[in-house]
């Protein structure tokens, strides 16, 4: 009898002990920010299926005309001029390439002797999921792209650049050739001997940024969903005793919420001043249409910095956009 006592209570203790298989109900916004996220992953496949036909389409026009082309041919001595004809243009096409891909890296590596320094904090990877972490990898992608394609680019850094978030990066097609700077190190190692220059771009700063100074080095916090920390970009600044600012937005512009925007935004904001000098445009340039204020899209279209519902705001700038702290 003891031992079936014993026996009941310990397979009580071990039903006890175990956790509950049924799975902890969402919350109504979490179901919603469920539903978003499928919808958007649908409509995604979709696109790219329709652009994947597309291409096929254009390759098989392209392959037929071709042919009747060299169908129509008199003679086969027009006929192997026209191939010809076909392969030099070919080879100067690639020749231009290659020139134009020696210009882009010649603008990038003298831009790390006279460009606009900007720093990517990515000291907010332990803050962010695996996924988080690769939206916040596609907008430096995103970067690096658009920098690489100024006519002025501007020299970016990557600080903090450790862990998963390393790892995804590394994953990223030719990233060990970027003309860019690399650093396991936060930024206040890394430059400490500039610590006077560092501004932290936040919009939480009563600090406007009037005009960017090329001695001073501009750094963006990159944190996926503000809404979970709110503020902490301005206080790590503080804390570090380092000074912050933020994109003079709300001067030229009417705010429809709130003034936060991602990585790739602000940092193609910061090139296009660098560019144009003009604020108001570079706003209304980078900004999408659907996050700008009533006033203001009757005028060039205002701007509004709140968070990234979907990723539509990918397909405005051809890469994927998800919620990123850092200036307005």
């Amino acid at each position: 009898m003891e031992e079936e006592k014993e026996t009941e209570q310990n397979d009580q203790n071990t039903l006890e002990s175990q956790p509950n298989s049924q799975p902890t109900p969402l919350s109504k916004n979490a179901q919603k920010k469920l539903l978003k996220q499928q919808k958007w992953e649908a409509k995604k496949a979709e696109k790219k299926a329709q652009v994947k036909e597309q291409k096929m389409k254009e390759a098989e026009r392209k392959r037929k005309e071709w042919e009747e082309r060299l169908s129509s041919c008199a003679s086969e001595e027009e006929r192997l001029k026209l191939i010809e004809s076909r392969r030099e243009l070919r080879k100067e096409r690639m020749e231009k390439r290659a020139e134009e891909k020696e210009d882009k890296l010649q603008r990038l590596s003298k831009a790390k002797e006279f460009g606009q320094n900007i720093v990517i904090d990515l000291e907010f990877a332990d803050l962010m999921t695996n996924s988080e972490i690769h939206s916040l990898v596609q907008q430096i992608m995103y970067c690096y792209a658009v920098n690489r394609r100024c006519t002025s680019p501007s020299h970016l850094w990557l600080t903090g650049c450790r862990g998963e978030m390393e790892n995804q990066l590394q994953r990223l097609p030719g990233f060990d050739k970027w003309i860019i700077e690399k650093e396991s190190q936060s930024y206040i190692d890394a430059l400490q001997d500039q610590k006077e220059n560092l501004v932290y771009l936040t919009a939480d700063s009563e600090t406007v940024l009037d005009e960017l100074d090329l001695k001073k080095i501009y750094i963006i916090g990159g944190l996926v969903d503000r809404n979970r920390w709110k503020g902490i970009t301005m206080k790590k600044a503080s804390e570090q005793g380092i000074q912050t600012a933020k994109l003079p937005i709300g001067s030229y512009l009417k705010m429809s919420s709130s003034q936060v925007l991602t990585v790739n935004q602000v940092v193609e904001i910061l090139l296009k001043f660098v560019e144009i000098k003009d604020w108001k445009a570079s706003f209304f340039e980078v900004i999408p249409q659907r996050k700008r204020g009533e006033t203001d899209s009757e005028e060039l279209q205002g701007v509004d910095g709140e968070e990234l519902e979907n990723e539509d705001d990918a397909s405005d700038k051809k890469k994927r956009c998800i919620e990123v702290r850092s200036t307005q």
